[in-house]
């Protein structure tokens, strides 16, 4: 972690994110239209993107020590119990929503549940304007190839939203939830029940600093396709 830590100060804070990014992807700006570059530049945004996430969650663990991990120990190991009972009672809970999108973080796949999230709160805009501006955020944020956070969807539900961004409707990333939210339950939402971060709480012990897990399965396929394993990076 220290030398993670070391790596993430020696970037530029005073810059946007994104400009840091393009400086570390791009170096000296000299162009390379090849085919073997473009799959050079793939694998590098692939890798930077899951340092980085990897850097800001170790950051955030040593930022929010006691404060954070006392206000979980409020949970009443009650009000955990409940919350095995099924996914929708864990998501339907304030607290639940909060402490499994905590262990989605320990995943690097919380765009999973942002995504659900983002999608609930687009289903509740009124004003047409305001709709064609957020499902043309949740588009280029979850759902285009190569998007920030991208969800792991499959390329025909992705071509039916594409063709429909323009003139989205209230049901647009209907089909797109729901399959994030199957995964969701299926996958990660088992492996949430048998974590320290919810075993701890239905037995009421004080929380603990989470560990980094693997990337979960959820990660987009097509993000790794053309990328060749590479664990320096990480050292």
């Amino acid at each position: 972690m220290e030398t993670s830590l070391v790596f993430f100060s020696q970037l530029n804070m005073c810059e946007p994110k994104e400009k840091t990014f393009f400086k570390l992807i791009h170096g000296s700006g000299k162009g390379d239209t090849s085919k073997e570059a473009k799959i050079r530049d793939k694998e590098k945004r692939n890798r930077l993107s899951l340092l980085v996430q990897k850097l800001e969650f170790q950051q955030d663990i040593l930022s929010n020590s006691s404060g954070h991990l006392a206000k979980e120990t409020r949970i009443s190991p009650e009000e955990a119990v409940i919350w095995g009972e099924s996914f929708d009672k864990l998501l339907s809970h304030k607290d639940g929503l909060k402490t499994f999108t905590r262990f989605l973080k320990t995943e690097f796949s919380e765009e999973n549940i942002e995504f659900w999230i983002a999608c609930e709160d687009f289903k509740k805009s009124q004003d047409p304007q305001q709709i064609i501006r957020k499902a043309k955020s949740i588009y280029e944020k979850f759902i285009q190839n190569d998007a920030p956070q991208e969800v792991n969807l499959d390329f025909h539900t992705k071509e039916i939203i594409a063709r429909s961004i323009t003139q989205p409707t209230l049901h647009s990333f209907d089909v797109a939830q729901s399959r994030v939210y199957q995964l969701m339950e299926q996958d990660s939402y088992t492996r949430f029940l048998k974590s320290d971060i919810y075993l701890d709480l239905i037995e009421g012990r004080p929380q603990r600093p989470t560990n980094l897990r693997r990337r979960s399965r959820s990660f987009t396929y097509n993000e790794f396709q053309d990328v060749n394993s590479d664990v320096s990076i990480w050292l």
